[in-house]
């Protein structure tokens, strides 16, 4: 394809990575921040225990959990949290599941497919919408996500969770937690992982558990083998030490040294309400944009619902929704694979599963400048396409 003669802006972005998982590291961070990962010691032995609960100590405070809520590093990142209370805790009564994009569709796969659990309910929504909450039944369990990652539909709060609930509300968070406000006294489990809003490294989740919580996993027995990686109590009792530094397999101490770093500089920009602040800003310089520019808008309808981390957009040009969902497909993807040539932008396409367009990282860690950057060259590169698009007809 032959370029078009549209000038291009002149300012690119300083930090060009806006992809929503792994996610951009804190400003200023450079590898030096690892300096002090206690590497090729035993993550058993003192100072490296030491190092694993300074992170656990950091989360608590910056996320501000309350202190009778457990808090424990986990295998396999979000995933592996949400799947060892799901495996370890369901069917002591009937569940709920939320889904409105790729992740809740994945734990209701888990539950109806893997666990085969007779009393599910299954509340959804399209891409886009949020399901209609006044359907859940709290004296059942209930699974949901809090910000949908690839939708970029979250709830607007916990309103709609009673205080006096009989059942357990299981959290997935994973894209929410720094950035959202989470209220922990309507949650009983809450999962996420650094590699999102901390812009940590992969591999390892954190599960966060109530009282309420500790005590279904400590009374209720379930009727199925569970793999040693999501065995969280023995003799009846909770092993503790999973929340206290005893992590259940090795752990990298460079992603704790890592989470411990991007801890540290949420605490010094001044903890978690300038965190939530910082993403709320990044949010309103693309909604500003997306309000003034008519060939795009956002995949969440409600402006009460929509994230302010995995910012999700659709391509609404009549001459680009006029083509089959493949010729839409590629036509966001030519966009995203024209800024990252230029190294523009890298990894803001919509994910795999979701509805056609782009998806944008404004989290905490993404500078409100950089976003600005990114904007004009978002309308740059839409009119080179589109005029490549008219040219090859």
């Amino acid at each position: 394809m032959a370029d078009t003669p549209f000038a291009a802006p002149t300012v690119k972005p300083a930090n060009p990575n806006f992809s929503s998982g792994p996610c951009a590291k804190r400003p200023g961070w450079t590898v030096e921040a690892l300096a002090n990962a206690l590497t090729g010691r035993s993550h058993r032995a003192k100072p490296a225990k030491a190092r694993i609960q300074q992170a656990i100590d950091l989360t608590r405070e910056l996320l501000e959990v309350p202190a009778d809520y457990r808090i424990g590093i986990v295998p396999a990142s979000d995933t592996g949290a949400v799947e060892m209370f799901l495996w370890s805790a369901l069917g002591a009564r009937g569940v709920d599941m939320l889904a409105w994009e790729s992740f809740g569709a994945g734990w209701v796969t888990d539950v109806q497919k893997q666990l085969k659990l007779d009393d599910v309910r299954v509340i959804e929504a399209a891409y886009g919408d949020l399901p209609d909450l006044t359907q859940v039944d709290f004296n059942r369990d209930v699974v949901f996500t809090w910000n949908g990652t690839t939708s970029g539909v979250r709830v607007p709060n916990a309103d709609w969770i009673p205080a006096d609930r009989a059942g357990l509300t299981i959290c997935d968070a994973t894209s929410a937690a720094f950035a959202q406000k989470l209220d922990f006294a309507k949650l009983d489990v809450v999962t996420f992982s650094w590699q999102k809003a901390l812009g940590g490294e992969a591999a390892h989740g954190i599960l966060i558990l109530s009282p309420r919580a500790v005590e279904r996993l400590e009374t209720f027995k379930p009727d199925r083998p569970l793999p040693k990686i999501f065995r969280m109590t023995k003799g009846g009792k909770l092993i503790e030490g999973i929340f206290k530094a005893e992590t259940i397999n090795t752990v990298s101490m460079i992603c704790i040294e890592d989470a411990i770093d991007a801890m540290n500089w949420g605490k010094d920009v001044g903890g978690l309400a300038v965190l939530q602040a910082r993403a709320d800003a990044n949010f309103k310089v693309l909604a500003d944009w997306v309000a003034k520019t008519d060939w795009v808008d956002f995949l969440a309808k409600n402006p009460a619902t929509r994230s302010n981390t995995s910012v999700c957009l659709s391509i609404v040009d009549p001459a680009i929704t006029a083509l089959d969902a493949d010729g839409q497909a590629a036509f966001a993807k030519a966009i995203v694979a024209r800024l990252d040539k230029l190294g523009v932008g890298y990894d803001f396409g919509s994910y795999k599963d979701a509805p056609a367009g782009l998806r944008i990282w404004a989290g905490s860690t993404i500078e409100a400048s950089d976003l600005a950057a990114l904007t004009p060259w978002l309308d740059w590169a839409f009119a080179e396409e589109k005029a490549a698009l008219k040219v090859a007809a």
